[in-house]
C-alpha cells in the first residue's frame, strides 16, 4: 500500500508518500489547483504510485485540498499540520505554521490538538509579505534572509501591506541600505507571528513548520522574541502533507 498526503497551498503543493514507497516532492501551486493536482498525479505515476489504485490512499489538505478530486479524504490543515507536527517533534509540541496566506499556531496535548490561532485576514505575517518585499528589492526569499542577517533592523510599522511596501520603497529612494531593509522586513515578519503565536499558552516545545522552517536565521528571531526556543525542521515544509499522509494509513488501518 502507498499512502499520498497532498498540502495544496496557495503558493506551492507540497506531496508526501508514505508506504510501500518513500517519495517526497512540491511543485508550485500556480493559478489553477485543478491543473496543479493534474500535475502531482502525473508525477506520482512517474514515480510508479498510482493514485486511482485501490493500493493507494490518498487525503488531501490545504487552501486548494477541494480540488483534488481523487482524494479518498478531504482534512482542515489545522488536523494535518498538527498530525505532521507532532510527528517531526516526536512528542506534544506547539506548532507555529508560517505560511503563503496564513499564519497558524497549533497547540498539541496528550495527541491531539488542544488549541488553535490562525491569522488569515491580512497577509502581513505571512510569507506572501516576504515574497512581495523580496522582489520589491529584487532578490529570492532565501536571499533576503542572507541580506537581513547582515544588516541593522530599520522600522516597518505598518499592519498593511500595501503600505509596508510604500515604506520600503520610501527607504529605498532614501538610498538606505538593502541589507537594513531586508532586516526590517524580516522583523516585521517575526513581530506578527509572534504577536499571534503569545495568544496562546506554548508548551516547552515549539517547532517552525511551512517554507521558513529551514531558515536558522527566522527561528532564532523568533526564539529572541518569545523568549522561548523555536526549532527549525528540515522536513517542516512537508508538515502538512506528512500528516494528511499519516492520517491515510491511519483511517486505512482503522478498517481493517
Amino acid at each position: 500500500m502507498n499512502y499520498v498526503g497532498i498540502d495544496i497551498g496557495s503558493t506551492a503543493s507540497k506531496v508526501v508518500v508514505e508506504g510501500d514507497k518513500k517519495e517526497h516532492f512540491v511543485l508550485p501551486t500556480g493559478w489553477s489547483s485543478k491543473e496543479t493536482c493534474e500535475k502531482i498525479k502525473n508525477k506520482l505515476l512517474e514515480m510508479g504510485v498510482d493514485v486511482t489504485s485501490d493500493d493507494t490512499k490518498v487525503v488531501a489538505t490545504g487552501y486548494g485540498r477541494i480540488a483534488v478530486d481523487f482524494a479518498d479524504h478531504v482534512i482542515t490543515e489545522i488536523t494535518c499540520h498538527a498530525r505532521g507536527g507532532r510527528e517531526l517533534a516526536g512528542e506534544d509540541c506547539s506548532i507555529i505554521d508560517v505560511g503563503g496566506q496564513d499564519t497558524k499556531v497549533i497547540i498539541v496535548q496528550n495527541g491531539m490538538v488542544s488549541d488553535f490561532q490562525m491569522n488569515d485576514k491580512c497577509s502581513a505575517g505571512t510569507g506572501k509579505f516576504l515574497e512581495i518585499m523580496a522582489n520589491r528589492l529584487g532578490v529570492t526569499i532565501n536571499e533576503l534572509f542572507d541580506m537581513a542577517a547582515a544588516g541593522e533592523v530599520i522600522p516597518i510599522s505598518s499592519l498593511c501591506t500595501v503600505f509596508a511596501e510604500s515604506e520600503v520603497i520610501n527607504y529605498i529612494g532614501e538610498g538606505k541600505k538593502r541589507e537594513d531593509i531586508a532586516a526590517g522586513v524580516v522583523d516585521s515578519v517575526a513581530n506578527k507571528v509572534v504577536q499571534l503565536a503569545q495568544k496562546k499558552e506554548l508548551g516547552d516545545r515549539v517547532i517552525l513548520t511551512g517554507g521558513l522552517s529551514h531558515s536558522i536565521y527566522f527561528t532564532g528571531i523568533l526564539s529572541d522574541k518569545l523568549d522561548q526556543k523555536v526549532e527549525s525542521e528540515e522536513f517542516g515544509r512537508f508538515a502538512g502533507a506528512y500528516g494528511a499522509a499519516l492520517l491515510a494509513r491511519e483511517k486505512k488501518d482503522k478498517r481493517r
